[in-house]
């Protein structure tokens, strides 16, 4: 029943772009039937998918309410982001609100005089309590701009609904001249809109991008959209993906198109968003929503979300026939190389970097590698151990292909709920016929399993490439600025952490030798030396100079490669093959 016929608020969006140059856009909020001394209104402080406290209430400014007649209504801010407006016996109201974006990331406002990009959590408000009524929104363009792509319900041309604000706070905007396309893939009309040109080929595109729909499809059973938009910002140099229910946002480098590695990582990073319409958005763990948009969102279960999404990502790829199997197997490889070159992989696991999340992994400090790792890679590292065990537990009848797609229907089509962890892995154990305890308990646990155990079911090994070559590190990682050369990082277990360099610290020369920022005498001197020597450091700390004796140790870091076994079994043959199919 429409809400005009409820005892329920109506509320009308207009947003308008008389400053956009200045990067601020105008929204006119205006709400009937209040029936309510006062309304308290806020605005999201942090956006689904991207797990940070953003704050984006900060942007807003000019905040003005007025009644029918244009009279101000009184009203006072009650929290960062909450406006507590008196409306006493009024049936309506308007409010009126400049928001400034100029920040380029797929979560943030960006607004300049060539198009606006408007993340609707910081951008609209919402009465509290009342986050599931609908909402109509009035895009007014600018003149010379003929284009607005967004996933939302199209009333008019310049009129869109939402049918609660969960719905309205997942589906960016774009507003401008992006150049636009449509296609039907899996039954469903797709949209691209590309946002500053590039080097790109529509007609490859469409038929690359069905490919991957057509087979995500396929894997999840049905598709839940009837439309979908994928707004790719293209710059000088851009990359990185926000998943939204109805469609993504990806940023992507605008001539990296002509480049064929390039063009398969746009085309896996649009696997990754698309898997994500199942995987996070529709089946996902119940702390992921209804959301609190007030505060943080917790859950250990980021590692399936973003693990195994990110294991599907190039797989995806290579099923498709953009990646070979070698090229598919080195990706996979660096997933490991990423995680266990971390020292942080010995003291969080990857259910403690979801958890986390909303203080590390988007906040990453000089300390990042020593204290954590991504639950990203570990997740797909996990994923990958998973699928192989399924695959060899079952004699190659089931797959994870099969467990998710059941895990879909069951908490989504049929429950529709989040699920809890243990709930997803005794559908999983139930699936495969055997217990997955030991990768459940791993991702919650911050040793390491034995991966060729897993690997050798399906014919495969991982081993380290690096293991017996004698190469030699301080254990830094340097930034040059201006000519002086500082250090960025000191990794955990290496002679330059125990000796106590720190960051920051500029670094003026090594055994005496004066260091230059073509890092000549460093190579030199790392390529010349003997394990377990002593070498002189002169630094500057906050202006003080003063010498470090630091001891060059042999080089730990992992090179991993996956690959096929020399002999194998004719099941593990076989099983290999279902793996890589």
């Amino acid at each position: 029943m429409d809400s005009d016929h409820l005892n329920i608020p109506i509320i009308n969006f207009e947003v308008s772009f008389p400053e956009v140059q200045a990067h601020y856009i105008n929204v006119k909020m205006s709400i009937k039937k209040l029936n309510q001394p006062y309304v308290d209104l806020k605005m999201p402080v942090w956006s689904p998918g991207s797990y940070l406290i953003r704050e984006y209430a900060k942007n807003v400014e000019r905040f003005k309410p007025v009644d029918t007649d244009g009279n101000p209504i009184p009203f006072r801010k009650i929290s960062k982001n909450t406006w507590r407006v008196t409306t006493d016996a009024l049936d309506q109201l308007d409010i009126s609100y400049a928001v400034y974006g100029f920040e380029v990331s797929v979560r943030t406002n960006f607004f300049d005089s060539d198009h606006a990009f408007i993340v609707p959590t910081a951008t609209f408000l919402h009465i509290d309590g009342y986050i599931n009524i609908p909402s109509r929104i009035v895009i007014v363009p600018k003149e010379t701009w003929k284009n607005i792509s967004t996933g939302l319900e199209r009333l008019t041309q310049h009129t869109f609904h939402a049918p609660n604000f969960d719905v309205l706070y997942d589906s960016p905007i774009e507003v401008g001249n992006q150049d636009i396309w449509k296609f039907q893939a899996a039954g469903v009309e797709h949209e691209c809109a590309m946002v500053g040109g590039g080097s790109y080929d529509k007609e490859r595109l469409t038929k690359d991008i069905t490919r991957i729909v057509e087979e995500e499809t396929r894997i999840w059973g049905s598709n839940p959209n009837k439309r979908y938009v994928i707004i790719t910002h293209n710059y000088q140099s851009g990359g990185g993906g926000l998943e939204h229910l109805n469609s993504t946002v990806l940023g992507a480098s605008r001539n990296a198109y002509r480049n064929e590695n390039s063009y398969k990582t746009y085309l896996s990073l649009v696997a990754h968003e698309y898997f994500h319409l199942w995987n996070v958005k529709r089946l996902r763990p119940k702390a992921l929503g209804p959301f609190d948009y007030d505060g943080e969102n917790y859950t250990t279960g980021l590692w399936i979300m973003e693990g195994f999404t990110s294991y599907y990502d190039n797989l995806i790829i290579k099923r498709c026939g953009f990646y070979d199997e070698k090229e598919y197997l080195t990706l996979l490889a660096n997933d490991f190389n990423i995680v266990l070159n971390r020292p942080g992989h010995e003291i969080q696991s990857a259910a403690a970097s979801s958890f986390d999340t909303w203080i590390k992994y988007y906040r990453p400090d000089e300390n990042a590698i020593n204290s954590s790792i991504s639950y990203y890679n570990k997740g797909a590292m996990l994923t990958a151990l998973l699928d192989i065990k399924v695959i060899a537990a079952t004699d190659g009848k089931i797959k994870l292909d099969d467990i998710i797609r059941a895990a879909y229907e069951e908490f989504f089509l049929n429950l529709d709920r989040g699920f809890e962890e243990n709930e997803f892995q005794s559908l999983a154990e139930r699936i495969a016929g055997t217990s997955l305890d030991d990768i459940f308990q791993a991702a919650h646990q911050d040793g390491e399993l034995d991966y060729n155990a897993y690997f050798n079911l399906v014919g495969y090994e991982i081993v380290d490439s690096n293991k017996d070559k004698e190469t030699l590190t301080l254990g830094i990682t340097t930034n040059k600025i201006d000519g002086l050369i500082s250090i960025a990082t000191v990794e955990k277990g290496t002679g330059a952490y125990d000796a106590g360099l720190s960051v920051k610290d500029e670094l003026i020369a090594i055994n005496n030798v004066r260091l230059d920022v073509k890092d000549k005498e460093i190579d030199f001197i790392t390529q010349h030396a003997a394990d377990g020597d002593l070498l002189n450091f002169l630094i500057a700390r906050d202006g003080i100079v003063r010498e470090i004796p630091v001891q060059i140790r042999k080089n730990n870091k992992k090179i991993y490669e996956i690959r096929q076994l020399k002999e194998q079994t004719f099941l593990q043959e076989l099983l290999g093959k279902i793996w890589m199919a």
